[in-house]
């Protein structure tokens, strides 16, 4: 009983929220998420530190029931999230899109170049990974013919699903930055891979920076 009404305590911030900006929204879900994971340790006798919830789908009691949230709740979430743009028309691997494993590094005369995250962010903060940006919109909108796709990558640090939300998020910034700048978001697909690809295999601070990255394949028709 407890932990339900810690959900849908959650979900009641989620609904008040739509009328406030789209930061103090995230503030008020990461809060909730906090409690709300307090609280299901608690009734399971879970001493240990609790974590923010990655995204609304891990809305999930102890017993994997998922509370829904409101379509007004989903709407806002939309408007306000990296998310809100419409996924290609075309499914990779069907009907001749090129699968994901299809899709390969640029070579190197192209000159796409990863780009870096913060810790725990998925917005590009630096000049130089902006820059790139700019420079991947413009050889796409010169080859109207190729395809990218964009993999969002993490460090080691916290749970594989955590990462494999910040991955994903990471990617459709990227993605959100491309349309913006005049590609066919219809040319352009995203996939997480989380913690699971490491760039490099170290454990210090310079080793997690390299691998919180944004990486670019295409594919040439």
């Amino acid at each position: 009983m407890k932990a339900r009404i810690l959900l849908w305590a959650a979900v009641a911030i989620l609904s008040v929220s739509c009328s406030r900006n789209s930061s103090q929204t995230w503030e008020d879900v990461k809060t909730a998420g906090r409690y709300m994971q307090r609280g299901v340790d608690s009734l399971w006798g879970k001493d240990r530190e609790s974590r923010m919830l990655a995204s609304d789908e891990e809305f999930i009691g102890p017993y994997d029931e998922f509370i829904p949230l409101n379509d007004s709740d989903l709407r806002c979430l939309a408007k306000n999230s990296d998310m809100a743009l419409p996924q290609p028309r075309g499914i990779p691997g069907m009907n001749g899109i090129p699968a994901l494993d299809q899709f390969y590094a640029p070579p190197d005369v192209i000159g796409f170049q990863f780009v870096h995250f913060e810790t725990d962010e998925h917005v590009l903060r630096e000049k130089a990974d902006i820059q790139m940006i700019h420079t991947i919109a413009a050889y796409l909108k010169s080859h109207p013919a190729d395809l990218l796709l964009i993999e969002g990558h993490t460090d080691e640090r916290a749970s594989a699903s955590y990462n494999m939300a910040l991955g994903i998020r990471r990617a459709n910034h990227i993605r959100q930055l491309l349309v913006k700048n005049g590609v066919d978001l219809n040319r352009i697909y995203t996939v997480s891979r989380g913690k699971e690809q490491p760039l490099v295999l170290g454990h210090s601070p310079a080793d997690w920076k390299q691998n919180r990255r944004g990486v670019f394949k295409i594919f040439e028709r």
